[in-house]
């Protein structure tokens, strides 16, 4: 059998990323195999340990991925010059939406995460890579929350934040019926009701 070349040993990489980046928020960092994520990739499992040293160490780069992802949302949400307020809003509006929750592979690494994360060591370096990530974000946000210091917009960005991750994660536990749409409407609506509980 001919040896892949380098080029396509970093597309195949790539692609395997890609694919575990998904999977994993759709399923949990512990609720799929190297064969699922090797057949989604659309490789053979065999090649797997070409690529990485261990299932974790895909799991750490793929959670990485996630984070990634979601700050360049937010980036793209926020890039243009506006106020605080709106720029919150367009984080919160598709945050708290029926297209998120129903799209979980797609969406918010720290909601996908955060039961997997409560049976990880806090040395854990995929507990780290979480944790790293969720810090980043709230660095984000906090600009964003106007209360004019530091201190109290890192405290309102963590308020805010974590109603977000909450209403997503019931909405989805509650997925197909009524109180679910009523989860996204009434964590939507009080966040963006007025510049100081938004």
């Amino acid at each position: 059998m001919p040896r892949v070349s380098r080029k396509q040993a970093d597309l195949n990489r790539e692609i395997i990323v890609e694919a575990a980046t998904r999977l994993f928020r759709e399923r949990g960092l512990h609720g799929i195999s190297v064969v699922d994520v090797m057949g989604a990739a659309g490789l053979t499992h065999g090649g797997f340990y070409g690529h990485f040293e261990s299932r974790e160490a895909l799991a750490k780069e793929a959670c990485s991925r996630a984070f990634t992802q979601s700050m360049e949302r937010w980036e793209q949400k926020i890039a243009d010059p506006d106020d605080s307020r709106s720029a919150r809003e367009r984080i919160i509006v598709p945050y708290l939406s029926a297209a998120n929750r129903d799209n979980p592979g797609e969406s918010c690494p720290v909601t996908a995460f955060a039961g997997d994360m409560c049976h990880e060591s806090a040395e854990s370096g995929l507990h780290q890579t979480y944790t790293q990530g969720l810090e980043a974000l709230l660095k984000m946000l906090a600009p964003l929350m106007g209360e004019g210091q530091p201190e109290a917009d890192r405290k309102a960005a963590l308020v805010n934040y974590s109603l977000m991750v909450g209403a997503l994660t019931l909405a989805r536990a509650t997925k197909g019926d009524a109180l679910s749409d009523e989860i996204l409407d009434a964590a939507r609506t009080f966040l963006t009701s007025d510049g100081t509980s938004a």
